[in-house]
């Protein structure tokens, strides 16, 4: 960002060579006394260097990850821009689609189609079970409205907060994560099933 051109072998630099810095300076920040140094005011200023601190390793590494999710959303989004709702709405949006197309299925293919579904009703499952919601009660309502009403951005009302239209309540996943995360989860069990047979730790001794 300083505009730095880097050159091999060393020798002397010259002013085209070298970059430039508003400020340089060295702060000091804790009760260690660590020192850092900081380049400020760049001509060509495109990174940003994120300082994180905590009371303990743990908070910071979480903080890391947290950064990191945030960073992986951003990246999605430049990627691909398309975005679906969350709450669970789309995974019980796709689990009445394919329920639908499974009763066009006369073979006995449409079974599979019907565990997909049920598949997919997991996650909102899921997210109703962990806010603390009876989740066969709350995932039975909110499908039940998405029918009725024709509205596939009805999810789990996570926060309480009184509203199930989850543009409402401006709860949204990147499609091209969301797409990844039903194909990895759909290779997965393809993949089980592949096996004959499961054997569990200390099975036969």
């Amino acid at each position: 960002s300083s505009g730095i051109n880097a050159e091999w072998p060393l020798r002397p630099g010259t002013p085209d060579k070298l970059g430039y810095a508003g400020k340089v300076r060295e702060i000091e920040f804790g009760t260690t006394k660590d020192r850092m140094m900081v380049i400020e005011d760049c001509k060509n200023t495109r990174a940003v260097t994120l300082f994180l601190r905590g009371s303990n390793t743990m908070i910071v590494q979480e903080a890391k990850r947290s950064i990191w999710d945030a960073m992986c959303v951003i990246r999605n989004l430049v990627r691909d821009n398309r975005i679906v709702y969350g709450g669970g709405s789309n995974e019980i949006s796709c689990a009445i689609a394919v329920s639908a197309a499974a009763d066009k299925v006369p073979s006995i293919e449409q079974y599979a189609m019907r565990a997909f579904a049920d598949a997919l009703e997991s996650v909102p499952m899921a997210l109703a079970e962990n806010s603390g919601l009876a989740p066969f009660a709350t995932l039975a309502e909110v499908k039940s409205r998405q029918i009725k009403e024709d509205n596939p951005r009805l999810g789990i009302d996570c926060m309480d907060a009184g509203e199930n239209d989850m543009k409402v309540q401006h709860v949204i996943e990147t499609l091209i994560g969301k797409k990844q995360q039903i194909m990895l989860a759909t290779q997965l069990v393809r993949m089980i099933l592949k096996i004959d047979d499961v054997r569990s730790p200390g099975e036969g001794e």
